[in-house]
């Protein structure tokens, strides 16, 4: 029972940092109206994927480590900032181009396959999520646990994450959402890019703060 009420504590922190606003809800939602549903899905368990492997990362004392290496976080916020600001660049630069429609049963069984990839590369190439993961784990997480709890609590950390971003992807892949992404498609992806862009610029300035 003691596992049972650390663990629906550990989850209930977590949902309120995975249904904030950030780059994966921007990329999720972006996928969403502009392919299909499949892909816009298959982002979304790609952000669960990420979330289990900051859940990983976090039980095997990722925060003692970042603690102990200052230097290695600053290189991670980077690395991580940039590839949001290339992500953002991507975006802003496609705005002028045609939108080429994707099915959900369309061609290429790769498509899902690269939508999974992209959603866990934007959720991983944001070190200050793992932080967040860290924090929480350090909080909750009693002296010892089983093998069990541990498994337990990183399904649930990916069911959460990919329930969430799936909610996303079904809301963005209405007909409602993608024809206004039709009509504004130049706008809509400036902005997404800019912001997209923001948040990279952000985190790689916010290295060089101690």
């Amino acid at each position: 029972m003691q596992e049972l009420a650390t663990l629906a504590s550990i989850v209930a922190a977590l949902s309120v940092g995975v249904i904030s606003p950030g780059p994966s809800f921007v990329m999720v939602a972006r996928v969403a109206v502009a392919s299909s549903r499949i892909r816009a899905l298959a982002t979304a368990l790609g952000m669960g994927a990420g979330g289990a492997i900051f859940g990983a990362a976090a039980l095997l004392g990722l925060q003692s480590v970042l603690l102990a290496v200052p230097a290695l976080y600053a290189g991670l916020r980077v690395l991580g900032g940039l590839y949001l600001c290339y992500l953002g660049f991507l975006i802003f630069r496609s705005a002028q181009r045609p939108l080429v429609a994707v099915a959900d049963s369309g061609k290429g069984s790769s498509r899902p396959l690269g939508a999974f990839w992209l959603g866990f590369t934007t959720q991983v190439s944001n070190p200050k999520t793992a932080i967040v993961y860290a924090s929480v784990f350090a909080a909750f997480l009693p002296a010892s646990f089983s093998l069990g709890f541990a498994a337990a609590l990183l399904a649930a950390v990916f069911l959460v994450e990919s329930a969430w971003y799936a909610l996303v992807a079904l809301l963005f892949s209405s007909s409602g959402p993608q024809r206004a992404y039709l009509s504004y498609k130049s706008w809509v992806d400036r902005a997404a890019g800019a912001v997209m862009f923001g948040l990279g610029l952000k985190l790689v300035t916010s290295a060089a703060k101690p």
